[in-house]
């Protein structure tokens, strides 16, 4: 458990009723999130991912159940304390949501302008954080002129003009293309790294969580059903929905029958792009089965996840356990 939380979630609930069918959207959610951490939420579609985000800064209000941001219990503030106290809860969405009358630097300085800061400071202000985000030169454009990118980093500057402590990315790179989802992350981990601000990012997509997250809470069904570290998550999934968005494109282990152990690896950005599998293949000089695959090579540097059937020589197998170790690679057994 987290020793410094900003956001605790406590037996938090959910419900919808639509005429005479009552929809559980979250049930008994209990989370921390640690001051400063990046946190990922990842489900399928209909998990109950969006509902939950919402719940944080109550967009949604919680049926039951207790959510504490920065030592407030936001279910027991009034409207007008409940304002202020989002104004320390940025927010970015899939949509971008930019109000596509006003330039670039208008809609940075919106939210300032109503929690009542002079137009001459929050000009000031929204020039500082467009040129964080790399769009100094932009100032003065409509979303209609920008990329999606461009209008995702907008998003993102207008959501810290308020010098929030947490920010909330509700599938925020979902819109994206993989370059620019690439580049939005870098900003992102960048941002919590200078800034200090606490992330909590809502996907579906595993390849964004393991890009910048520390940690990783599983939602399907309206539970949580994992939550831990990311590399804990990835080496030993406990759950069939964790195992689902792992391999997305439904690949199975199973059609290896042999003896050999089946092992996954994980390639976490710390290992640069060298022949890992090559190299441990020649040097132990016998081959392995790629059971599963799903790496990607980002400036340099491996992400992703792979699952090695061992040959069956229980000599060789540890040679090649030994190898990854000296490569410093992470890798856990596959029940």
């Amino acid at each position: 458990m987290p020793n410094n939380p900003i956001i605790q979630i406590q037996g938090l609930n959910k419900t919808f009723v639509a005429g005479d069918n009552t929809i559980v959207a979250l049930d008994d959610i209990n989370i921390s999130i640690e001051r400063g951490e990046i946190f990922g939420i990842i489900g399928l579609s209909g998990a109950g991912k969006s509902t939950l985000v919402r719940c944080i800064n109550l967009l949604e209000k919680p049926t039951t159940g207790s959510v504490i941001v920065d030592g407030q219990e936001m279910t027991l503030l009034s409207e007008h304390e409940l304002r202020k106290a989002r104004q320390s809860i940025g927010m970015i969405f899939q949509g971008f949501n930019l109000l596509m009358q006003r330039t670039a630097l208008e809609n940075v300085c919106f939210p300032l302008e109503l929690t009542g800061v002079s137009r001459k400071d929050a000009t000031v202000r929204a020039k500082e954080l467009l040129e964080i985000i790399g769009l100094a030169d932009k100032e003065k454009a409509y979303p209609v002129q920008l990329s999606g990118g461009q209008k995702q980093r907008v998003a993102i500057a207008r959501a810290l003009a308020t010098s929030p402590k947490v920010l909330l990315c509700d599938e925020a790179t979902s819109a994206l293309d993989p370059t620019t989802t690439q580049s939005l992350l870098a900003l992102l981990k960048d941002l919590n790294q200078k800034l200090g601000v606490t992330i909590v990012v809502i996907t579906h997509e595993m390849k964004v969580i393991e890009q910048i997250c520390n940690r990783v809470a599983i939602i399907a069904d309206s539970n949580i059903v994992e939550i831990g570290t990311v590399d804990e998550v990835f080496r030993h999934p406990k759950t069939a929905a964790t195992k689902k968005l792992l391999y997305p494109q439904g690949e199975h282990t199973e059609k290896f029958t042999g003896k050999g152990r089946l092992l996954r690896l994980v390639f976490d950005g710390s290992s640069t792009d060298r022949p890992i599998i090559a190299n441990m293949v020649l040097k132990c000089g016998s081959p392995v089965n790629i059971a599963f695959a799903d790496t990607k090579n980002i400036d340099g540097k491996i992400f992703g996840q792979m699952i090695l059937q061992l040959p069956n020589n229980p000599i060789t197998a540890q040679r090649m356990l030994d190898f990854l170790d000296e490569e410093q690679i992470t890798y856990g057994e596959e029940s």
